[in-house]
This record gives structure tokens, sequence and C-alpha cells, in this order.
């Protein structure tokens, strides 16, 4: 047979489990400095720079 296990304590331990994870979720994307949410910026910046500078543009065609 299989143990004995009191739901409220099992329950409980869940909750800190699941309370835990979204604490280390916030920590992740909360908890950054400046300098970090700034290079990320920057990057961010250069790569969108850097796929714009390869588009086509679409030339005006008049339609005589």
């Amino acid at each position: 047979m299989g143990d004995v296990v009191n739901l409220r304590q099992f329950k409980k331990t869940k909750a800190r489990s699941e309370k835990e994870k979204h604490a280390e979720q916030s920590r992740i994307s909360h908890g950054r400095t400046k300098a970090e949410k700034s290079l990320t910026t920057a990057l961010n910046d250069k790569a969108e720079k850097s796929l714009n500078q390869g588009k086509l543009e679409k030339s005006q065609k008049n339609p005589e």
C-alpha cells in the first residue's frame, strides 16, 4: 500500500513551490541593473537597424 499523505501539508507544500517559481521569474525579469537594461536596449536597437538596412523599398510607379 502507498504512504498516507496529509492533504493539508501537501497543498501547502505545493503552494510554496508555485510561489517560489513565480518569485524566481520575477527576479529574472525585474532584478536587472540599469547597465544590463541599457545594454539590452542597445543590442535590440543595433539588431533592428541591421535588419532594416537589408529591406528593399517599393518604388512609386505611375498607374497610367
